[in-house]
């Protein structure tokens, strides 16, 4: 490979090259929502970041299986609700079943990665059907020592574990630091030391969400379903484990004490982290009741946005930063990139009416290997939107008659920015110069300008500009050129 792919390992703190376990296949998890309401910005970003890794693997010819979890059981949320689990908690507020509740919210989030053209991953499993195989993960903790039974719930020994390994190997954290600063929350009575963590956790008689176990009915704790998942549809060591930086921890640290325990060695290859969204400088999450969803984004019906904003844009948007910078939203940011992708749709169309010239005046020709170097240098986004942005102007300045482009280069050009645009980058962008993907509607438009020149032709000035000034009003930019005319929203 002319460019090798240097990817930031959150283990190691640098970069390094890209070396799969299995030569050709690449084995990918990264942790997807709890489907207790609906998805919102910070979603989308992680979403949006793996989305990339795994088209830019394909792209470079590796096969993938990208495995993305739902959470839909039992972890418990300590916040007001004195650690009632949230799914339980819709459910008895809404009358209706748990799992009717993290269905629907499932199936929620999947409409909006659909709308953001994120790939599905080759296997999406749920928590609440893996549960026996959660079970017999634990019983392999505790043959290996590291864990004990306490009325009812099963925790991870962390003192016991820190003596024989290194917890704390991802974030940097040590146990007597986590002493320290450990809060005080529901069922801290039960463990040996304050910073143990549950691996099984027993139900109260009020909690809707239970299955048996050899120690109690109950549920899993949260940390053990990535563990259990992860190794089942990828093996017990795998590349790529990614998902939003503030999993890393507990979460994440807490998945390399259990495999570890579990397995006798660490699974993962490589660990990714995105950064967050951030709102009037602070994070943009639920627990900060900041957040907007993902809905109001498409509807613009929060008071904080000023329109609604397409599902393309908001992709857009989360790509022109790089996926491990913070990204802080506000309208400005999004109607500018609304209008960068615009410029992207209008460049495209432009492209496909270029007549090839004798000789190639534009720096045309490494487009390809200069949006590469940018995808294998940790996928930086940012970049191959600049290159594309570049191509955009000498695509103008060719059909504009200023500069010329021989035949094969053109074809090159063509090929190497819908595969960036469109494939690498997933942005659904119109070949008619317009946001809209709509064949009907475009040729509408076309149609009604097609009658424009006629009546200029006819000169039927009146008629003419009746059409232009009423399209203006519309919001449509009309240009004439010397084959016919332009037109974009």
């Amino acid at each position: 490979m002319e460019n090798p792919l240097l990817i930031y390992n959150t283990h190691s703190r640098c970069k390094e090259v890209f070396k799969p376990l299995h030569e050709g296949h690449v084995g990918m998890y990264v942790c997807g929502p709890t489907v207790y309401g609906d998805g919102h910005l910070g979603h989308a970003r992680s979403a949006i970041t793996f989305d990339i890794v795994y088209r830019y693997l394909q792209h470079l010819g590796y096969k993938v299986r990208y495995v993305r979890n739902i959470t839909d059981v039992g972890h418990l949320e300590h916040d007001a609700d004195e650690g009632e689990d949230k799914i339980s908690k819709k459910a008895r507020l809404e009358q209706k079943e748990p799992m009717e509740v993290a269905q629907y919210y499932t199936n929620r989030y999947r409409d909006a990665m659909r709308a953001l053209n994120c790939l599905p991953p080759s296997i999406e499993p749920q928590a609440s059907g893996h549960i026996i195989d959660q079970i017999a993960y634990v019983k392999r903790i505790f043959d290996a020592g590291y864990a004990y039974e306490s009325e009812g719930s099963v925790y991870f020994d962390v003192m016991k574990y820190s003596k024989d390994h290194n917890y704390g190997c991802l974030s940097g954290r040590n146990v007597d630091e986590l002493l320290e600063t450990t809060r005080a929350l529901d069922g801290q009575q039960e463990k040996h030391n304050a910073c143990d963590f549950a691996l099984w956790k027993k139900a109260q008689p009020e909690h809707i969400m239970r299955w048996p176990s050899p120690w109690s009915d109950g549920f899993p704790g949260w940390h053990l379903e990535c563990s259990t998942m992860s190794e089942k549809y990828l093996g017990d060591t795998f590349d790529i484990h990614g998902g939003g930086l503030d999993l890393l921890f507990p979460h994440h640290e807490c998945e390399i004490a259990q495999s570890v325990a579990a397995q006798g060695h660490e699974a993962v290859h490589y660990w990714m982290h995105n950064n967050m969204i951030t709102i009037d400088g602070k994070k943009m999450g639920k627990s900060y009741n900041n957040f907007i969803t993902l809905n109001e984004f498409f509807t613009g019906s929060h008071e904080k946005l000023t329109k609604a904003y397409a599902p393309m844009t908001i992709r857009f948007f989360i790509l022109q930063a790089h996926y491990r910078s913070t990204l802080d939203f506000s309208n400005d940011a999004l109607q500018a990139a609304e209008k960068g992708l615009e410029r992207l749709a209008e460049a495209q169309a432009r492209l496909e009416r270029i007549k090839p010239g004798a000789e190639t005046t534009v720096n045309a020709k490494n487009l390809r290997q200069r949006c590469e170097e940018a995808m294998c240098d940790d996928f930086n986004t940012p970049i191959v939107i600049s290159h594309l942005f570049d191509a955009a102007h000498d695509i103008n300045i060719i059909l504009d008659g200023k500069a010329s482009i021989t035949k094969e280069d053109l074809e090159e050009l063509k090929r190497t920015f819908h595969e960036f645009t469109s494939d690498v980058l997933g942005l659904n962008i119109s070949a008619q110069g317009g946001s809209t993907d709509n064949e009907a509607y475009k040729k509408a438009i076309d149609l009604l300008l097609s009658i424009r020149q006629q009546a200029k032709a006819n000169k039927d000035w009146a008629t003419s500009d009746k059409i232009r000034n009423e399209l203006a009003a519309l919001g449509f930019s009309v240009k004439d050129t010397k084959d016919g005319f332009e037109w974009s929203l």
